[in-house]
């Protein structure tokens, strides 16, 4: 089940660790498989427990971000500190954000259905906003009874 709503949010820092998407933006499957990859190599290697380490909350992001004519994502938390790998200050703007509330088995299974959700229904459906760019994040907020719930946050623009 997913509903979603337009919000004020304040702005806020997201510090990741990412890596370049190498597959077309339409091509979803391949997209998520690296992501899942990516996901997969962070929580072995340590760099996502570095990061929870650091976080001010239990939140987890997963940031997704064009820079430079390259498709970056990131494994996130929000945070004051630093850490010694390579790493972004994702700077999220003050302002109004879609919020896609959902729940899956796996924080995969969250962020492909929120995605979907957000871009395939509600964006092109909205007649009063329209993402215009910038980063945008699944959220992994917790688990309870067996499923990963969590939000996905987009900046629009009122059109």
């Amino acid at each position: 089940m997913t509903t979603y709503t337009f919000e004020e949010k304040d702005s806020f820092i997201v510090l990741g660790i990412g890596t370049e998407l190498k597959s077309d933006y339409t091509d979803y499957a391949g997209m998520n498989k690296e992501k899942e990859n990516f996901w997969r190599a962070v929580e072995q290697d340590g760099r996502l427990g570095t990061l929870k380490a650091i976080a001010a909350n239990d939140y987890i992001f997963a940031v997704n971000e064009a820079i430079n004519h390259k498709m970056m994502y990131y494994a996130g938390v929000m945070t004051d500190s630093s850490i010694p790998e390579e790493h972004r200050v994702i700077q999220f703007p003050k302002g109004q954000y879609l919020v896609v509330k959902g729940e899956g088995k796996s924080a995969d299974e969250l962020s492909s259905m929120l995605t979907g959700v957000a871009f395939g229904q509600v964006l092109p459906a909205a007649d009063n906003y329209a993402y215009v760019g910038g980063p945008n994040a699944t959220v992994e907020m917790g688990q309870r009874d067996g499923v990963v719930y969590g939000e996905m946050w987009i900046p629009v623009v009122k059109k």
